[in-house]
């Protein structure tokens, strides 16, 4: 007896979406909110309306004392005669007829109101400045206040201008366009600070995975040039391909290092830039004789706050590049170092051909090189530049190159004590 199937279940149906806004009910009226705008009306508008208040009062109790004194008679009857009641009528005293002292009764009250109304002046425009100088210093005290969180929004993009990605600004308060800006930036430094982790996590990643084939290559090529019984063929097929593995490892180093020293040094010990470079020519000695270059110059200590390996690796590639790019006789080195102003500078000149100008930029470019193709050049894999630059604004500082007089180079690396 056949059965029939049963029908299957209908798929279950995406929920509709809800026609209402679950966020609606927290947002603010527009009104209502305290705003940089709404702020600063009422703060100067009540500052103006305060001043108002007080000149008004002010020149208030002037005019009535004003009017007071102006209205005052300059004169009063003792025992029947007239005597003056101030300084400013002296010749209302001996006059006999009517009309003499109603006369002189009148230029005198017209003096008298003439200094009241002086007096009056006076102190208005005392009580105006004294006014002024209040309110200027007020606005200028409450400004700061309003404007205090631009100030400590600068100062965290200064910050992260030196490679700190980490910080935040985290600004609290009302919620107006300050803390609308700073919570927009806060979000773009997050996501600024992903995306530089993940490329140097990438770079990093990347740069271990590679190291582990090119040790095995490296390691097979040794075992078979150490063969008595290979070919010339094969020797000389294996010193080749030994030297591109070479190569390769140099360039996964140099990977590696970029990656790690993009970064600002946190964890920074003094370091004498006198000692790294010194260190730096004696790794090179030996290819500068078979070179022909001679190694010399000053180097007066230099003591900075910095990381000694990284230090060391920008004077390694400077001195190596002027080693390697020199000429091919009476060819020289020139290492000097010293601290001035608050700075320790490290200079590394050498003999070499001409450069023109409008490349300086260009060589520090991540394997870029001056004149020579990107892979054809046995010089080194075209990363020494751009590691100096990146580990010197690492610590702070900055490297520039220009053209010497006659050929060659003068590298220039300046860094905060």
């Amino acid at each position: 007896m056949a059965t029939t199937p049963t029908p299957s279940p209908p798929p279950p149906t995406v929920p509709p979406k809800p026609s209402w806004d679950p966020h609606a009910g927290s947002r603010p009226n527009p009104l209502l909110r305290p705003t940089i705008r709404i702020r600063l009306t009422l703060l100067y508008g009540g500052m103006f309306l305060i001043a108002g208040v007080v000149l008004l009062t002010i020149i208030y109790l002037l005019a009535a004392q004003a009017l007071h004194v102006g209205n005052e008679l300059p004169f009063k009857l003792v025992g029947g005669s007239v005597q003056p009641t101030n300084n400013t009528c002296p010749e209302i005293i001996g006059q006999s007829s009517p009309d003499q002292f109603n006369a002189v009764l009148n230029t005198c009250m017209k003096e008298q109101r003439q200094l009241a109304l002086d007096g009056l002046l006076r102190r208005s425009l005392i009580a105006l400045l004294g006014l002024s100088v209040i309110a200027f210093a007020f606005g200028y005290a409450m400004a700061g206040r309003v404007l205090s969180p631009l100030g400590r929004i600068t100062r965290t993009a200064r910050q992260v201008a030196g490679s700190d990605l980490s910080r935040r600004i985290e600004l609290d308060g009302p919620d107006d366009e300050l803390k609308e800006l700073a919570d927009t930036f806060d979000e773009m430094l997050e996501r600024l600070d992903r995306a530089f982790t993940a490329q140097q996590r990438f770079v990093a990643n990347a740069s271990h995975e590679l190291r582990t084939p090119l040790a095995i290559n490296r390691t097979l090529l040794e075992v078979q040039l150490s063969d008595p019984q290979a070919s010339p063929e094969l020797v000389q097929l294996g010193k080749t391909l030994l030297a591109t593995n070479e190569r390769s490892e140099q360039l996964v180093e140099g990977l590696l290092l970029l990656a790690r020293s993009d970064n600002e040094i946190v964890d920074r010990k003094p370091v004498d830039l006198a000692e790294v470079a010194s260190q730096a020519m004696e790794q090179v000695r030996a290819e500068a004789e078979d070179k022909g270059v001679d190694l010399r110059g000053q180097r007066a200590p230099a003591v900075v706050q910095g990381n000694g390996v990284l230090l060391e690796r920008i004077a390694l590639n400077l001195v190596q590049n002027a080693v390697r790019y020199n000429v091919a006789e009476d060819g020289w080195v020139e290492v000097t170092t010293e601290s001035r102003q608050g700075q320790a500078v490290l200079v590394v000149a050498n003999t070499g051909p001409v450069v023109p100008a409008y490349e300086m930029d260009n060589i520090f470019e991540p394997f870029r090189r001056l004149r020579t193709e990107r892979t054809g050049s046995d010089k080194g894999v075209g990363l020494g530049l751009s590691i100096a630059r990146s580990v010197a604004r690492a610590h702070g500082g900055r490297i520039a190159a220009e053209p010497r007089e006659g050929g060659g180079l003068v590298m220039r690396v300046v860094l905060p004590v």
